[in-house]
């Protein structure tokens, strides 16, 4: 049995997937101040890791890393539904990106939708 990572083409899909992402935020300034680290390659590397392994992929996150924890591992940046809403207007653009069929598209687009709006911790002012 497959698993959605190998349906969708394995790590090169997930590294364009989250290239394409990160190329967003790099332009969106309130966004890419959450991000403690001016270069944003450590960051591409921990997500693309993670939803590798969360697909079926490669465990390489969690032995490297841990238990994921994503809501306690964001704790301390105020995740604000703008914010979240700035991280989907990125992440969906990057999905654009990729070939998949509707299947698969919809899974993705799904899963990454309900992952922002529960990493949601503090609301706009």
């Amino acid at each position: 049995m497959s698993t959605f990572y190998e349906e969708v083409g394995g790590h090169e899909t997930f590294r364009k997937l989250v290239h394409e992402f990160y190329l967003g935020v790099a332009k969106d300034e309130p966004l890419k101040a959450m991000y403690p680290e001016e270069d944003l390659g450590p960051a591409e590397d921990r997500l693309r890791m993670f939803l590798e392994q969360y697909w079926g992929g490669p465990t390489t996150y969690s032995e490297q890393r841990g238990h994921p924890r994503l809501r306690m591992r964001h704790v301390p940046y105020a995740v604000t539904p703008t914010q979240r809403d700035r991280w989907l207007l990125h992440m969906m653009n990057a999905v654009d990106t990729l070939d998949l069929d509707a299947r698969h598209d919809g899974l993705l687009r799904d899963y990454l939708t309900r992952a922002a709006y529960s990493m949601v911790n503090a609301w706009d002012e």
